[in-house]
């Protein structure tokens, strides 16, 4: 049995491993840079089932927060005036008509070169569901002491609920990607192209019956900074440092947030 070193001289002794090589073998196995670089882009994988609740739950109180927008009367958002049109002229539901919309302008994504998600799929169907479900619950509303905390609660209901889903990361909503879609493709500012998009969609409502009125103008002045706010609050660990979640998901929801 040999109990000394072995001799350098040994023609062997050149295949054995330095202790520089060890050292940078073990580093690589404990702490790849690779991983840590997608563990910083991406939540991890154990946070999934909450990223999956905070989806749902945020879009079926998206369709609870524009079924109680209805129910005050006062005016919707903009993409509600043209649901609210729509439902009047076809005699549908409105969370039906909002899920015919969704569908087709899910449609348009195509020659725009968009990518839906689960949240895109999701929103289409659970929103309308949502709306319908609430408004079938809720009592009529009549007297305006009743009216402006229903359109007050409504306003604040939906900047919860898209911070909740947004911050899921799991795809944005076909509308949003509609607009983003536009502005990659023309060139031309998110905020010009969002601007131009809610414009004719409220106008279009309007003209079918749908209802514009100081819910409306308070829906666009207080959904940005809500949005911004329930974001942080609801943000699922492990996303890019020094930015939103939203940042961290793709440009879609950047856009959207940041413009």
């Amino acid at each position: 049995m040999i109990t000394s070193p072995p001799s350098p001289n040994w023609p062997w002794k050149r295949f054995l491993p330095t202790p520089q090589s060890v050292t940078s073998q073990s580093t690589v196995t404990t702490a790849p840079p690779r991983r840590q670089g997608a563990t910083l882009s991406s939540p991890p994988p154990r946070h999934l089932t909450r990223r999956l609740l905070q989806l749902y739950v945020g879009l079926a109180l998206y369709g609870a927060s524009s079924a109680l927008l209805v129910a005050a009367g006062l005016g919707l958002e903009p993409w509600g005036v043209l649901h609210q049109g729509l439902a009047e002229r076809t005699g549908l539901t409105i969370g039906v008509v909002s899920i015919i919309v969704g569908a087709v302008v899910l449609l348009l994504w195509i020659p725009l070169r968009q990518r839906p998600g689960l949240g895109t799929v999701s929103n289409v169907f659970v929103v309308g569901i949502a709306m319908d479900g609430v408004l079938a619950l809720l009592p009529a509303a009549h007297s305006l002491p009743v009216r402006v905390p229903l359109m007050v609660a409504g306003i604040l209901l939906n900047g919860a609920a898209t911070g909740l889903y947004i911050a899921a990361r799991l795809g944005p909503g076909p509308r949003d990607g509609l607009m983003t879609g536009f502005h990659r493709r023309t060139g031309r500012s998110v905020r010009l192209v969002r601007t131009t998009l809610e414009v004719t969609v409220v106008a279009t409502g309007f003209v079918l019956g749908g209802t514009v009125g100081a819910g409306t103008v308070l829906y666009a002045l207080s959904i940005g900074p809500l949005a911004q706010l329930f974001l942080r609050v609801f943000a699922v660990p492990g996303g890019t440092p020094g930015g939103s979640t939203v940042v961290a998901a793709g440009p879609p929801e950047r856009a959207i947030l940041r413009e």
